[in-house]
Protein backbone atom coordinates (compact mmCIF):
# COMPACT_ATOMS: atom_id res chain seq x y z
CA UNK A 1 0.00 0.00 0.00
CA UNK A 2 1.36 3.71 -0.68
CA UNK A 3 -0.28 6.99 -0.80
CA UNK A 4 -1.23 6.43 -4.27
CA UNK A 5 -2.23 3.25 -4.24
CA UNK A 6 -4.74 1.24 -1.84
CA UNK A 7 -5.13 -2.54 -1.93
CA UNK A 8 -8.08 -3.76 0.34
CA UNK A 9 -6.97 -7.09 1.74
CA UNK A 10 -10.16 -8.27 3.67
CA UNK A 11 -10.93 -12.17 3.43
CA UNK A 12 -14.42 -11.88 2.15
CA UNK A 13 -13.14 -9.73 -0.80
CA UNK A 14 -10.45 -11.75 -1.53
CA UNK A 15 -12.55 -15.16 -1.39
CA UNK A 16 -15.28 -13.56 -3.60
CA UNK A 17 -12.48 -12.26 -6.42
CA UNK A 18 -11.19 -15.99 -6.30
CA UNK A 19 -14.76 -16.97 -7.13
CA UNK A 20 -14.45 -14.36 -9.93
CA UNK A 21 -11.81 -14.96 -11.60
CA UNK A 22 -12.73 -18.73 -11.98
CA UNK A 23 -13.73 -19.15 -15.71
CA UNK A 24 -16.33 -21.71 -14.68
CA UNK A 25 -18.08 -18.74 -12.63
CA UNK A 26 -21.72 -18.13 -14.44
CA UNK A 27 -22.94 -14.70 -15.86
CA UNK A 28 -24.86 -14.73 -13.12
CA UNK A 29 -22.80 -15.40 -10.44
CA UNK A 30 -20.19 -13.03 -11.57
CA UNK A 31 -22.59 -10.10 -11.66
CA UNK A 32 -23.87 -11.09 -8.04
CA UNK A 33 -20.39 -11.21 -6.55
CA UNK A 34 -19.08 -8.07 -8.31
CA UNK A 35 -22.15 -6.01 -6.63
CA UNK A 36 -21.16 -8.10 -3.14
CA UNK A 37 -17.38 -6.69 -3.92
CA UNK A 38 -18.46 -3.39 -4.88
CA UNK A 39 -20.26 -2.67 -1.59
CA UNK A 40 -17.13 -3.88 0.63
CA UNK A 41 -14.90 -1.95 -1.32
CA UNK A 42 -17.07 0.75 -0.88
CA UNK A 43 -16.73 1.25 2.98
CA UNK A 44 -12.91 1.05 2.55
CA UNK A 45 -12.78 4.23 0.01
CA UNK A 46 -15.73 6.48 2.12
CA UNK A 47 -13.31 5.83 5.36
CA UNK A 48 -12.28 9.44 4.90
CA UNK A 49 -15.65 11.38 4.29
CA UNK A 50 -15.68 14.81 5.90
CA UNK A 51 -18.52 14.41 9.17
CA UNK A 52 -20.24 17.14 11.15
CA UNK A 53 -22.81 16.58 13.53
CA UNK A 54 -26.53 17.62 14.04
CA UNK A 55 -28.63 17.54 16.61
CA UNK A 56 -31.43 15.06 16.50
CA UNK A 57 -33.85 13.33 18.97
CA UNK A 58 -33.55 9.94 19.93
CA UNK A 59 -36.61 8.15 21.11
CA UNK A 60 -34.97 8.81 25.17
CA UNK A 61 -33.51 12.45 24.61
CA UNK A 62 -31.75 15.00 22.33
CA UNK A 63 -28.17 14.19 21.38
CA UNK A 64 -25.74 15.59 19.08
CA UNK A 65 -25.38 12.66 16.38
CA UNK A 66 -22.44 12.53 13.61
CA UNK A 67 -23.65 12.97 9.98
CA UNK A 68 -22.02 13.43 6.59
CA UNK A 69 -20.85 16.72 6.21
CA UNK A 70 -21.56 18.96 2.96
CA UNK A 71 -22.89 17.64 -0.37
CA UNK A 72 -23.40 14.09 -0.83
CA UNK A 73 -20.45 11.83 -3.20
CA UNK A 74 -20.99 11.43 -6.99
CA UNK A 75 -20.23 8.29 -8.61
CA UNK A 76 -18.66 7.99 -12.02
CA UNK A 77 -19.36 4.67 -13.64
CA UNK A 78 -17.19 4.26 -16.46
CA UNK A 79 -19.43 2.12 -19.41
CA UNK A 80 -19.95 -0.23 -19.48
CA UNK A 81 -18.18 -2.28 -16.84
CA UNK A 82 -18.30 0.12 -14.23
CA UNK A 83 -22.09 -0.20 -13.61
CA UNK A 84 -21.34 -3.42 -12.03
CA UNK A 85 -19.45 -1.99 -9.04
CA UNK A 86 -21.76 1.08 -9.23
CA UNK A 87 -24.80 -0.60 -8.58
CA UNK A 88 -23.49 -2.09 -5.09
CA UNK A 89 -22.41 1.32 -4.10
CA UNK A 90 -25.71 2.71 -4.83
CA UNK A 91 -27.11 0.54 -2.93
CA UNK A 92 -24.97 2.06 0.65
CA UNK A 93 -25.31 5.49 -0.76
CA UNK A 94 -28.88 5.70 -2.40
CA UNK A 95 -28.37 9.92 -2.32
CA UNK A 96 -25.17 9.73 -4.43
CA UNK A 97 -25.39 11.66 -8.17
CA UNK A 98 -24.39 9.44 -10.82
CA UNK A 99 -22.75 10.00 -13.76
CA UNK A 100 -21.78 8.15 -16.97
CA UNK A 101 -18.54 8.34 -19.08
CA UNK A 102 -18.34 6.04 -22.44
CA UNK A 103 -15.17 5.05 -23.72
CA UNK A 104 -14.09 1.82 -25.96
CA UNK A 105 -10.63 0.92 -26.52
CA UNK A 106 -9.32 0.92 -29.72
CA UNK A 107 -8.07 -2.73 -30.39
CA UNK A 108 -5.21 -1.78 -32.60
CA UNK A 109 -3.75 1.33 -30.73
CA UNK A 110 -5.52 0.29 -27.35
CA UNK A 111 -6.09 4.18 -27.03
CA UNK A 112 -9.10 5.33 -25.43
CA UNK A 113 -12.00 6.66 -27.82
CA UNK A 114 -14.78 8.70 -25.99
CA UNK A 115 -18.69 7.99 -27.31
CA UNK A 116 -20.63 9.31 -24.47
CA UNK A 117 -20.30 11.57 -21.43
CA UNK A 118 -22.87 13.35 -19.17
CA UNK A 119 -22.17 14.22 -15.47
CA UNK A 120 -23.73 15.32 -12.21
CA UNK A 121 -23.20 19.29 -11.58
CA UNK A 122 -21.57 20.52 -8.49
CA UNK A 123 -18.84 18.19 -9.15
CA UNK A 124 -16.16 20.98 -7.33
CA UNK A 125 -18.29 20.63 -4.11
CA UNK A 126 -18.62 16.97 -4.01
CA UNK A 127 -15.99 13.93 -3.36
CA UNK A 128 -15.98 11.88 -6.80
CA UNK A 129 -15.25 8.29 -7.16
CA UNK A 130 -14.76 6.90 -10.43
CA UNK A 131 -15.24 3.41 -10.56
CA UNK A 132 -14.30 0.69 -13.75
CA UNK A 133 -13.65 -2.90 -12.27
CA UNK A 134 -10.37 -3.28 -14.49
CA UNK A 135 -7.35 -0.58 -14.69
CA UNK A 136 -4.99 -2.41 -17.55
CA UNK A 137 -3.60 0.27 -19.19
CA UNK A 138 -4.87 3.12 -17.59
CA UNK A 139 -5.16 5.24 -20.87
CA UNK A 140 -9.54 5.09 -20.72
CA UNK A 141 -9.40 5.80 -16.81
CA UNK A 142 -6.96 8.86 -17.43
CA UNK A 143 -9.14 9.38 -20.18
CA UNK A 144 -12.20 9.43 -18.22
CA UNK A 145 -10.34 11.39 -14.90
CA UNK A 146 -9.77 14.18 -17.47
CA UNK A 147 -13.59 14.69 -18.41
CA UNK A 148 -14.46 14.49 -15.19
CA UNK A 149 -11.91 17.08 -14.01
CA UNK A 150 -13.28 19.39 -16.85
CA UNK A 151 -16.33 19.48 -14.68
CA UNK A 152 -14.58 20.88 -12.04
CA UNK A 153 -14.25 18.01 -9.43
CA UNK A 154 -11.33 18.12 -7.36
CA UNK A 155 -11.31 15.64 -4.55
CA UNK A 156 -11.19 12.46 -7.06
CA UNK A 157 -10.83 8.98 -6.07
CA UNK A 158 -10.55 5.97 -8.61
CA UNK A 159 -12.29 2.53 -7.84
CA UNK A 160 -11.73 -0.63 -9.36
CA UNK A 161 -11.54 -4.78 -8.76
CA UNK A 162 -8.43 -5.24 -10.12
CA UNK A 163 -5.28 -2.94 -11.32
CA UNK A 164 -1.96 -3.66 -13.62
CA UNK A 165 1.00 -2.63 -12.62
CA UNK A 166 0.80 -0.17 -15.87
CA UNK A 167 -2.51 0.90 -15.24
CA UNK A 168 -1.11 1.88 -11.89
CA UNK A 169 2.11 3.83 -13.28
CA UNK A 170 0.20 5.38 -16.11
CA UNK A 171 -2.61 6.27 -13.78
CA UNK A 172 -0.01 8.29 -11.11
CA UNK A 173 1.54 9.94 -14.14
CA UNK A 174 -1.49 11.77 -15.29
CA UNK A 175 -2.95 12.31 -12.10
CA UNK A 176 -0.71 12.10 -9.06
CA UNK A 177 -3.50 13.51 -7.04
CA UNK A 178 -6.25 10.66 -7.60
CA UNK A 179 -6.02 7.83 -5.00
CA UNK A 180 -6.60 4.37 -6.73
CA UNK A 181 -8.61 1.42 -4.55
CA UNK A 182 -8.29 -1.81 -5.90
CA UNK A 183 -9.07 -5.54 -4.86
CA UNK A 184 -5.58 -6.79 -5.90
CA UNK A 185 -2.88 -5.71 -7.93
CA UNK A 186 -1.88 -8.29 -10.73
CA UNK A 187 1.09 -9.26 -12.15
CA UNK A 188 1.87 -7.44 -15.90
CA UNK A 189 -0.62 -6.87 -19.09
CA UNK A 190 -0.34 -9.21 -21.69
CA UNK A 191 0.04 -8.18 -25.48
CA UNK A 192 -3.40 -7.40 -25.95
CA UNK A 193 -3.06 -5.17 -22.99
CA UNK A 194 -5.56 -7.64 -20.37
CA UNK A 195 -4.24 -8.38 -16.66
CA UNK A 196 -2.55 -11.38 -16.05
CA UNK A 197 -3.57 -13.41 -14.28
CA UNK A 198 -7.04 -11.29 -14.44
CA UNK A 199 -10.33 -12.74 -14.98
CA UNK A 200 -10.90 -12.00 -18.54
CA UNK A 201 -13.34 -8.78 -19.77
CA UNK A 202 -15.22 -7.80 -16.82
CA UNK A 203 -18.15 -6.50 -19.12
CA UNK A 204 -18.10 -9.83 -21.69
CA UNK A 205 -18.59 -12.00 -18.12
CA UNK A 206 -20.97 -9.65 -16.67
CA UNK A 207 -23.29 -9.41 -19.52
CA UNK A 208 -22.59 -13.06 -21.23
CA UNK A 209 -21.21 -10.94 -24.10
CA UNK A 210 -17.97 -12.01 -26.42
Amino acid sequence: MTEHLTVVNHPLVQHKLSIMRDKTTSTSKFRQLLREISMLLAYEVTRDLPMTTKIIDTPLCPMEAPMLEGRKLALVSILRAGNGLLDGILELIPAARVGFVGLYRDPETLQPVQYYCKLPSELDERWTIVVDPMLATGNSSAAAIDLVKKQGAKNIIFLCLLAAPEGVARMKEAHPDVRIVTAALDDHLNDHGYIVPGLGDAGDRMFGTK
